[in-house]
C-alpha cells in the first residue's frame, strides 16, 4: 500500500526521520547569492595526490583472503563512509531560494553513495548504493555487486522513465510548475520525446528482481572511480560537477607508482616508489570552506596509513 507521506518526501527530496536540518546563516545566505540562479553552485575543488603504498598493498592482501570479489572501488566507497562520520554535513542536500535568499541544508541520516556503472555499451550508468553506513565492506560489495548485475539485465530506459515521472510529480508538489510544463512538452513534441514509446514502459517488467528508480536517483554523495572504467588512464579528475540537491563529490583517478626523493634515517638522500591515487574533492561552498572539509581529509589519510583497519569494516 503507498504511503503518501513517504512517496511525497521521496519524489521532492525532503527530509526523512532522523535527518538534521540547518537554515543558513549570514555568511551561507552571502555565499549563495552570487549566483545566477538556484542551480549554480560556488563548488571550489580541491586535488591531491595520495599515498596509498600501505592501503594498496593490505587491499591486496585482503583481496585474496575473502569469500567475494572485492574491488577497490567497494574500498573506497567504504572509505567516504568513514569520512562523513567526521564530516556529516557533506553528507547533505540542499535547498535555496534565490528571491527570498534563504536556504536549508538537510544532513541525510543514510550515507547513499552514487556510483557509475560501465556498461557493456562503453557507456557509464549512475547507480545508488543506499544506506553504506548501515553495511559492512562485504555487504557493500555484494549490493554493488548485484546492482551491476541489475543495470545489465533489465530496460534501463524504462528504469529512466519510471524516474521522470516520479521527478515531475516531484516539481508538481513543489510548485515548479514551468519545469513541469517544459518536461512534459519535451516529452510530446521534437526528437527526443519518449511518449510514443510510453506504453512499451508501461508494460516493460518491474519489480523483485528489477531496477527500480530508487536505484538510480541521486544519492546523497557521489564517488567517481575512472580506475573503474579504464585502468590505463593516467590523469586526474579537474573538474566534477555536483549532482544537485547533493553539496559533496569525489572522484579518484588510476592508482599508479611514483618515484620520489626522501631522506633516511642517517639524514642521506634515498630515492624510493610508493602508490599514489589522485583524489579530487568537490564540494558547494555554501555548506561552508575548506575546514568543513578538512576533517573528512584527514580521516582518508589516517586510513590510508592504517590500513588494517579495512579487516574490521
Amino acid at each position: 500500500m503507498l504511503n503518501l507521506k513517504s512517496f511525497i518526501r521521496e519524489v521532492t527530496h525532503g527530509p526523512e526521520e532522523g535527518d538534521r536540518i540547518e537554515y543558513f546563516n549570514i555568511k551561507a545566505k552571502v555565499s549563495a547569492n552570487v549566483l545566477t540562479n538556484a542551480q549554480d553552485m560556488p563548488t571550489p575543488g580541491y586535488t591531491y595526490d595520495a599515498d596509498i603504498t600501505k592501503f594498496w598493498e593490505e587491499f591486496r592482501a585482503f583481496k585474496k583472503e575473502c569469500d567475494y570479489d572485492l574491488t577497490f572501488n567497494d574500498l573506497m566507497m567504504r572509505a567516504m563512509v568513514e569520512g562523513l562520520k567526521v564530516a556529516p554535513r557533506l553528507n547533505s542536500y540542499i535547498e535555496y531560494n534565490r528571491l527570498c535568499t534563504t536556504g536549508k541544508l538537510i544532513i541525510k541520516k543514510h550515507v547513499d553513495i552514487a556510483v557509475p556503472i560501465l556498461l557493456d555499451s562503453g557507456e557509464t550508468f549512475p547507480v545508488k548504493v543506499a544506506a553504506c553506513e548501515e553495511k559492512s565492506l562485504k555487504e557493500i560489495s555484494l549490493r554493488t555487486a548485484e546492482l551491476v548485475r541489475l543495470v545489465k539485465t533489465s530496460d534501463v530506459d524504462r528504469v529512466i522513465f519510471d524516474m521522470i515521472v516520479k521527478r515531475t510529480l516531484g516539481f508538481i508538489i513543489k510548485g515548479k510548475i514551468v519545469s513541469t510544463v517544459a518536461q512534459t512538452v519535451a516529452g510530446y513534441v521534437g526528437p527526443g520525446r519518449v511518449a510514443t514509446v510510453k506504453g512499451i514502459f508501461e508494460h516493460a517488467p518491474r519489480g523483485e528482481g528489477c531496477l527500480t528508480p530508487n536505484d538510480i536517483n541521486e544519492g546523497t554523495v557521489c564517488l567517481t572511480n575512472l580506475g573503474a572504467v579504464n585502468k590505463t588512464l593516467n590523469g586526474r579528475v579537474t573538474n566534477a560537477p555536483l549532482l544537485f540537491p547533493q553539496v559533496f563529490l569525489m572522484a579518484v583517478g588510476v592508482a599508479r607508482d611514483e618515484n620520489y626523493v626522501y631522506k633516511n634515517e642517517k639524514g642521506e638522500i634515498e630515492m624510493g616508489t610508493k602508490k599514489t591515487l589522485p583524489i579530487t574533492i568537490t564540494f558547494d561552498h555554501r555548506v561552508g570552506g575548506f575546514g568543513d572539509i578538512l576533517p573528512y581529509i584527514q580521516k582518508l589519510d589516517e586510513i590510508f596509513s592504517n590500513p588494517e583497519v579495512m579487516r574490521e569494516w
